[in-house]
């Protein structure tokens, strides 16, 4: 699977970084085995709730993505398909989506990817040194990155001897605690989430009971860590895994692939889901919480081609659609 941004159209609700290959997850120390499964039920559309903003970068208007935004309303996101003549290229963007767009790329990268940010000025993402041909988004390495008001870069890559070739490793998230989290490829091409801590320098492997595969995308400031696994039985699937290690397993009913993205300080998960497969499937954004359940949200302009990527505590959310054009539209939603 490729690892930087795809259009909308060739893909199903995976995320425009497409971490690359969803498979083996090495387990963690003393995880635990609990596990709640947040299926069944009907699923509220609350599209209704929110009102709804497309902003664009005009260095690329084909193809932007909003991927996390914080309490204060800056945005991370990206401009570029990744393909031959449109590279991946960073920037944050401000005032809610109201301001301006500010490039952010790790220094000397062909491209980059700015995933996630906190509330006091640290970024993560990843960048790659080669740009895409015609047919792929990338035939160089990916390597994380972390970086201070959007200077100060710093690579954050899993150490290990098994890593992909080129290598796959891509921060996703991080929170006030100065803690992101990730994943990395094995030699064989397998997803391995973790944690990384910027103040320690210290990793960690993310388990999910019973999962063969697990993504790390996003974490807030108590420790819970949202992503997407692929259970024994080869579905992919989200996940809220508690700081103490309480899991909560998300599947959308009726939803043939369900991925979670971002997750507030409120446990109020956000992401992605999929209805029908190949040609016909369709992708929405949720949202998700303990008590509440699921709720869809999909850009008007882009139903069916919608996903969810980010969440700040005041229930802002950020992401991005396909629109009647093809082209891939960042957005940003407040609540009415």
């Amino acid at each position: 699977m490729r690892s930087f941004g795809l259009p909308r159209h060739n893909r199903s609700v995976l995320r425009a970084c497409l971490w690359a290959g969803i498979a083996t997850a090495l387990p963690a120390a003393g995880a635990v085995a609990a596990s709640a499964a947040a299926t069944g039920g009907s699923v509220r559309d609350a599209t209704t709730h929110y009102s709804f903003l497309t902003r664009d970068n005009p260095a690329d208007k084909t193809f932007n993505q909003l991927l996390g935004i914080n309490k204060i309303g800056l945005i991370a996101g990206y401009y570029g398909s990744g393909f031959k003549g449109h590279p991946n290229k960073g920037y944050v963007l401000t005032n809610h989506g109201k301001g301006t767009f500010k490039s952010e790329n790790f220094p000397g990268s062909v491209q980059t990817q700015v995933t996630g940010l906190d509330d006091r000025g640290f970024t993560v993402g990843f960048w790659s040194n080669k740009q895409g041909t015609k047919k792929v988004t990338t035939t160089g390495f990916n390597k994380g990155f972390y970086a201070f008001n959007r200077k100060h870069f710093h690579i954050a890559d899993y150490p290990t001897k098994n890593a992909a070739k080129p290598a796959v490793d891509q921060l996703l998230g991080v929170n006030d605690k100065k803690v992101a989290v990730g994943f990395f490829n094995d030699s064989k091409n397998n997803s391995h989430g973790y944690t990384y801590s910027i103040a320690t320098h210290k990793y960690s492997l993310v388990s999910v009971p019973h999962a063969t595969s697990v993504t790390a995308a996003a974490i807030n400031n108590g420790g819970d860590i949202a992503g997407f696994e692929t259970n024994s039985k080869g579905a992919t699937v989200g996940f809220l895994r508690l700081r103490k290690g309480h899991v909560f397993t998300l599947k959308v009913p009726g939803a043939s692939m369900t991925q979670a993205f971002g997750v507030n300080d409120g446990d109020v998960v956000v992401g992605g889901y999929t209805v029908g497969t190949g040609s016909s499937a369709k992708s929405y954004g949720f949202t998700w919480q303990q008590g509440v359940g699921f709720k869809t949200v999909s850009d008007p302009k882009g139903v069916g081609a919608t996903t969810v990527n980010g969440v700040n505590d005041a229930g802002d959310l950020v992401g991005f659609y396909t629109d009647s054009h093809g082209n891939t539209d960042g957005f940003v939603a407040k609540p009415r």
